[in-house]
């Protein structure tokens, strides 16, 4: 970070009027001209915290605990320069996730003492940090809807999915104020990490203050309060929702979440978060927020509201125009000759808690607790892609593989790490003194990294194009 990167005076002095006592404004400033530290989260779908720190114990990283989040870490590493974290073994294999640790509080709030996790919305969830964060915590069970507006982003949160193996995930590509009229109080827990000014994100991009002004944090606060009086409508009565963003003016939070309170009233109550984590209590406002500066933690600033929803409010009234679901369920006899065939050529199992249904040729595979909704919300994809459907069978699917396997099969093969290189970057492998049949699940240090099929003596590589990496590769 250049020490001499710009900050208008403007939002110097709006810090300086609201900044808490017993902080220091030029701390904040200084700390705003310096390099974010680097963080990771452990993808425990996957793999546990301890089996993780075993398997990385062999690299040159420097792994400290993240307070408020039991499976985050800051991250030092000796072979920076050679290796990018997103090119390791270990993030395309989807055992970790590339996540700042301040944006780990919001997921950490909305879980703490909350086992109403059936159905999950995450209003404004790509590229998936928080997503896959929340995910983790479900392990999978009911279904988690993860809307995007933004069509751009809509790939790489399915690809992030899909790499740290969730298949309980249903996404949507909407303006979220839609959730209040279209799905009035069907959400358990949604999350809403709102698009905002930014102010927090400084220490990460340069140009996070390129575009600020007092009247855009003002356009930007009017979208908040449309965006939580919807996720307040679509939660339901007994439900938490978390209001979070990267920003640290009050109209972008504290008073965003006023307006709720004042169109609600005594149906909205704000739950302290004093106790979240060891040190909470440094960054908490009257009302029991968190209002994070980016001195307190050295880290990212944030804000973190928690709200318990206590009884039904009034939604609006919709007229849906939703069209034709393409889907249709498949019949119990299909479904038997669907699990017969995974089985059988992949020694795997359709997991509990989930669905089968079909378009065209395509087999899918949908999370069971999202069968109220699909005729309520329009979804852009749902759970999984398991296969297609041929005159002898069924081709499976990279994506059934990377959120399915365990990397125990029967028909899983391990790779070596030069195997591994050349898998990633789109080449067939050829194993030493060994061929096969069919279809294979390949591994690298014990889990999955993608799926494969035997030709004569070398199996060809099924890594989806988009996937390939050429470069700067991992080196264990």
């Amino acid at each position: 970070m250049h020490p001499n990167i710009h900050i208008p005076d403007a939002f110097i002095e709006q810090i300086r009027q609201i900044i808490p006592a017993h902080l220091d404004l030029d701390e904040f400033l200084a700390i705003c001209k310096t390099p974010l530290r680097r963080s990771i989260r452990v993808n425990t779908l996957k793999i546990s915290v301890d089996d993780f720190l075993a398997r990385v114990a062999d690299k040159d990283w420097t792994l400290t605990p993240v307070p408020w989040c039991d499976t985050g870490f800051w991250i030092e590493r000796e072979d920076e320069d050679s290796v990018s974290l997103g090119n390791t073994a270990e993030h395309m294999a989807g055992l970790f996730y590339i996540q700042e640790a301040s944006s780990m509080m919001p997921v950490t709030a909305l879980l703490k003492d909350n086992d109403a996790l059936d159905c999950v919305l995450d209003m404004a969830s790509a590229p998936g940090s928080k997503t896959t964060q929340i995910a983790c915590a479900m392990q999978n069970r009911g279904a988690l809807v993860a809307n995007e507006l933004a069509a751009s982003r809509i790939k790489v949160l399915h690809a992030n999915l899909q790499r740290c193996g969730v298949y309980n995930a249903a996404l949507t590509h909407f303006d979220g104020c839609v959730f209040g009229g279209w799905a009035p109080e069907a959400f358990d827990s949604i999350l809403l990490d709102a698009p905002c000014s930014g102010e927090g994100a400084i220490r990460k991009d340069e140009d996070a203050m390129e575009n600020w002004s007092l009247a855009s944090v003002e356009d930007i606060a009017s979208v908040q309060r449309d965006l939580i009086i919807s996720g307040f409508q679509a939660l339901k009565p007994g439900g938490v929702m978390v209001y979070s963003t990267c920003t640290l003016n009050l109209s972008e939070n504290q008073k965003v979440c006023q307006h709720l309170k004042d169109t609600f009233g005594d149906a909205v109550a704000f739950e302290s978060l004093a106790d979240l984590f060891d040190g909470a209590e440094k960054a908490l406002t009257e009302e029991g927020f968190l209002h994070v500066y980016p001195q307190i933690y050295d880290s990212e600033g944030f804000f973190v509201a928690r709200i318990r929803k206590l009884a039904a409010v009034e939604t609006p009234a919709v007229k849906k125009r939703k069209g034709k679901f393409p889907f249709s369920p498949a019949s119990d006899k299909e479904s038997q000759d669907i699990a017969k065939h995974f089985s059988a050529d992949l020694d795997m199992h359709i997991p509990e808690g989930s669905d089968l249904w079909l378009r065209d040729k395509e087999v899918w595979l949908f999370p069971s607790q999202l069968r109220n909704l699909i005729d309520e919300i329009r979804f852009q994809r749902i759970g999984i892609k398991l296969a297609e459907q041929h005159k002898k069978g069924y081709r499976w699917q990279h994506e059934a593989i990377m959120t399915l396997a365990k990397g125990n099969e029967s028909t899983a093969i391990a790779f070596t790490s030069e195997q591994a290189k050349e898998w990633f970057m789109g080449r067939d492998i050829r194993p030493e003194n060994l061929s096969g049949q069919g279809e294979v699940i390949v591994t690298y240090r014990d889990y999955p990294i993608g799926l494969g099929k035997w030709v004569g003596n070398r199996i060809k590589n099924g890594l989806p194009r988009e996937l390939v990496r050429d470069t700067n590769l991992f080196d264990i």
